[in-house]
């Protein structure tokens, strides 16, 4: 979705790049609520995204209401993607937020044409729909509620807590259609969260919204991801971790190692050498160049190290290694079916 596709043909010469003609369709607002943040508010043409046919993706579509992030999380795969918009992937991307005000109109729409298969539809897999912006727009409630109104099971992968507002919600839709929800906690000590994930909700406040969810009926999985080599690989750090993620009452962990792409490594790596100096010699071995995975030994290290410990925590264990297809995602009260959506396509 290029900004070129959102808008009319008068030009506005003080416009991000990209945005100058833009009446009428796209409107950029700031407010006090929002200090330091931009919503570009845009009309999509489109709502479901196809995932391609090769992909390891255990769903077929997806749904983006937003672009850019305000988790501003240093890691996320898609910090990427802003460059397509002209804008950077670092600051831009953590305060210049992309909004599809007619998604809900457009998802219905489009899940009333006759080729629809109601297939699984994933959100979460980009950026978050419970990012602070979600909390203006409302995009959620509408796209929960055409989905279930049209039969299509979804699935949720989320860092926010906004999500409690909508369990209610929920609760109603998964009684008509097939519903997966996970959240994402990868930081357990509360100065690394701050300092690498500044825009999310507490690692607590998120082990509470799993206990809200799994009280309501569903299975939570929590995608304990990425794991940070010499930063929360320790054994002591993943004993703590799963201990309170089987207090919240979490059903399985999903887990994986860091993953750079290059549109996110420039960024993950001035975070490290300003937090973490030490350590930025060992990264540049297990990350260098182009590199975007940890070398397979340190993967097979991890699995090694943290399958057990999450059994013994009583857990079930999944990664992002043994990836499959899934055919349905878990309903309420279901035992969940499915394994990790892919680790670098997720924050």
């Amino acid at each position: 979705m290029r900004w070129q596709g959102q808008t009319l043909d008068e030009v506005d010469t003080d416009a991000l790049p990209g945005l100058e003609n833009r009446s009428g369709i796209v409107r950029s607002v700031t407010t006090p609520e929002f200090a330091g943040m931009t919503f570009h508010e845009v009309l999509a043409k489109s709502a479901l995204n196809s995932v391609p046919g090769p992909s390891k993706m255990p769903f077929s579509w997806t749904i983006n209401p937003y672009r850019g992030c305000s988790h501003a999380c240093v890691y996320c795969f898609a910090r990427g993607t802003h460059e397509y918009l002209d804008l950077d992937g670092g600051g831009d991307f953590d305060s210049q937020i992309v909004v599809k005000t007619n998604v809900v109109e457009v998802l219905e729409r489009e899940l009333r044409r006759g080729s629809w298969k109601h297939e699984t539809v994933a959100l979460g897999t980009n950026t978050d729909p419970y990012q602070r912006a979600e909390g203006r727009y409302r995009l959620m409630p509408g796209i929960i509620r055409a989905l279930a109104d049209s039969g299509t099971p979804f699935s949720i992968l989320t860092k926010g807590t906004l999500i409690r507002r909508d369990i209610p919600l929920l609760i109603e839709a998964a009684e008509r259609v097939p519903i997966d929800v996970q959240m994402s906690i990868a930081m357990y000590d509360d100065d690394l969260q701050r300092s690498i994930e500044p825009g999310t909700p507490s690692t607590q406040a998120r082990l509470d919204t799993v206990r809200a969810l799994t009280d309501a009926g569903f299975r939570v999985g929590v995608f304990l991801m990425p794991v940070l080599p010499h930063l929360t690989d320790s054994v002591a750090a993943i004993d703590a971790a799963l201990r309170r993620t089987k207090d919240s009452g979490a059903d399985h962990v999903i887990y994986g190692a860091l993953h750079l792409r290059p549109g996110v490594k420039p960024w993950f790596f001035q975070w490290l050498e300003r937090e973490h100096p030490e350590l930025l010699s060992s990264y540049r071995g297990l990350y260098p160049g182009v590199s975007s995975e940890a070398p397979k030994g340190y993967r097979q290290w991890l699995a090694k190290r943290m399958r057990p410990m999450i059994r013994m925590h009583g857990l079930e264990a999944r990664s992002t290694e043994g990836i499959r297809q899934l055919s349905r995602p878990a309903a309420r009260h279901e035992p969940v079916k499915t394994t990790a959506s892919a680790a670098d396509m997720l924050f």
